[in-house]
């Protein structure tokens, strides 16, 4: 790793003695440097300072340290490239470009520190025609394919779920541990670019597959999945709660239909397959989830094997016996939070050690990275520095 900087604070998991220095702002970037500070690595945050109306990265700072600098005067430049001489890893979410006009492009951070792995997550890419258009999460699944295979109405994603973290976040984070190990084998940094539209198309490898095989005519009403077949899929209980059925193997299914009580029904994978009979189904196996609550349905389901859970909202989430007994979900007061996801043998005090650190001071922060108290002072002097 390079010589110490930022936080050198005693740190826990494998990424430990990994420093990061964060410029991405808002969305997946926060999150994904938020995973890396969950696993060990030490992570400076740089804020803008003015705030945002819309401003998640707030709940994302957990175990990272925070400064907010003005990038808008030299001063300020000059305190970022100094925090990156000594960084391993560098991450910024802004609009191809910018970075580059500010002096803080790849090719400026990577001549005055070779080993540095600069990571760029944006939704459209670093090229293409669409590279410098604005974008949100939606946007990205609209143009990838991802958001086009729904059943009826209106295409609606999960909220923020699979582009900005699964295909941003996650996508930069795999990113930043493939540079890290080939870091070690030729003491080479490099430039990583992460786009949210890149990542949501290569998880639609499945589908593509499925089409390839003709397992499926491309029709989002003939797709399992997609919310047309009776099997998969969600339903309204009596007391307007949801639940969710998943029971595509034969097994599973044969299981679903005698919880419900539908006795008449050939439930052979020929007739289960039959894309014409699907709509029939549905309209009856929702007419028999409306005579229950979901308290009920939830029981009868327990332990019939038959791929069926009901839809929880967060407040349900801390207590939920299986939620609960893994950590999943943990609740302090009335926040909760998540505990890093997967699991590792070696390193099971993450999952139990939520308490957030605070951020230290900055005037500690930046000490820590070498500069001088008359250097502090002159930056908050000169409003380059807030909060310190």
């Amino acid at each position: 790793m390079t010589s110490t900087s930022f936080n050198d604070q005693p740190a826990r998991g494998p990424l430990k003695g990994v420093h990061v220095l964060d410029l991405s702002g808002i969305g997946p970037g926060p999150f994904a440097t938020m995973m890396l500070a969950d696993f060990g690595a030490s992570v400076l945050s740089v804020r803008r300072p003015e705030g945002l109306a819309f401003d998640l990265s707030a709940a994302m700072t957990r175990g990272k340290d925070v400064v907010r600098l003005n990038l808008a005067v030299p001063e300020g430049v000059a305190a970022v490239k100094r925090l990156a001489a000594t960084a391993d890893v560098f991450v910024e979410g802004f609009r191809p470009g910018v970075m580059e006009r500010r002096g803080l492009g790849p090719s400026e951070l990577l001549a005055a520190n070779p080993r540095l792995i600069y990571a760029r997550l944006t939704g459209w890419g670093q090229t293409g025609p669409y590279a410098r258009r604005a974008g949100h999460d939606i946007n990205y699944l609209a143009i990838s394919g991802a958001l086009g295979h729904h059943c009826g109405g209106r295409p609606m994603p999960p909220p923020g779920l699979l582009g900005d973290l699964a295909n941003g976040s996650y996508t930069m984070m795999i990113g930043v541990l493939l540079a890290l190990h080939e870091r070690n084998s030729t003491g080479r940094g490099q430039v990583i670019d992460a786009a949210i539209v890149d990542g949501a198309a290569y998880m639609l490898g499945a589908m593509f597959g499925e089409r390839e095989l003709g397992l499926w005519d491309g029709d989002p009403a003939h797709h399992i999945l997609l919310g047309a077949a009776p099997f998969y899929g969600t339903y309204e209980c009596a007391d307007g709660r949801w639940f969710a059925l998943g029971s595509i193997e034969q097994k599973f299914y044969i299981s679903m239909l005698r919880v419900l009580g539908i006795d008449d029904v050939d439930s052979s994978p020929l007739q289960q397959m039959d894309t014409t009979r699907w709509g029939a189904l549905s309209a009856r196996i929702a007419g028999i989830f409306r005579t229950r609550t979901q308290a009920e349905w939830t029981a009868l389901f327990e332990d019939a094997d038959a791929c069926g859970a009901p839809v929880l909202n967060e407040d349900e989430l801390a207590a939920d016996p299986h939620l609960a007994e893994r950590h999943t979900v943990q609740k302090n007061g009335a926040v909760l939070s998540a505990p890093p996801s997967p699991r590792l043998s070696e390193h099971p005090d993450l999952v139990k050690s939520l308490a957030p650190r605070r951020s230290r001071p900055v005037r500690h922060v930046l000490g820590d990275a070498g500069f001088t108290d008359d250097e502090i002072a002159l930056l908050v002097e000169r409003k380059v520095i807030l909060d310190a």
